[in-house]
């Protein structure tokens, strides 16, 4: 068996650890179509600490956090990390306005008008079903009603074809006999 070794990759606030036999083995791993390795994206570990949990799994993807939510905020732009400006309730300077904690709640969209049109279009869909079944059903049970007529009619037809011809031929017979 080829030799581990340990890779390690970014994945948002958590780093990816495998152990795999090779860069290309540790990028299927991830999942990764794109060489992370070219990119600078992803590097050997040398650190033994940071290799124990991947060899013990070799070729699954170990994911370790990249330090506390506090450090992890603390590293995201300025911009992402704007909040309410709070006032200390006790100083003094401060306005009785600005003592209070403004946020603008912005509420989640109601799903409520969604729900319910699935909800009706759905129920729609199996009671279309259902009626076209019933109906499929009546269909069916008409075309043999259907048959079961048409072979009583052609019964009935050929017994009076029958009774014709006897009748034909008897008539026939008083003829012939009447101008002998």
């Amino acid at each position: 068996m080829a030799k581990l070794k340990v890779y390690r990759t970014a994945i948002g606030f958590h780093d990816a650890y495998v152990a795999a036999p090779s860069k290309k083995a540790a990028l299927q791993a991830w999942g990764s179509k794109a060489d992370l390795f070219a990119r600078g994206m992803a590097a050997l570990v040398e650190d033994p600490a940071l290799s124990v949990a991947p060899l013990a799994a070799p070729g699954e993807v170990v994911r370790l956090s990249r330090g506390t939510r506090d450090e992890q905020i603390a590293a995201l732009p300025k911009a992402a990390t704007k909040r309410a400006r709070v006032v200390e309730e006790d100083d003094e300077a401060a306005p009785r306005a600005a003592k209070r904690v403004v946020r603008k709640v912005v509420p989640k969209p109601d799903r409520g008008a969604l729900d319910k049109a699935e909800a009706a279009l759905e129920a729609a869909e199996v009671a279309h079903t259902a009626e076209a079944e019933a109906l499929q059903a009546r269909i069916r049970k008409l075309e043999t009603e259907y048959r079961a007529l048409r072979k009583v009619q052609a019964a009935r037809v050929a017994e009076l074809e029958a009774a014709r011809r006897v009748a034909d031929a008897a008539y026939r017979e008083v003829v012939a006999a009447a101008s002998e």
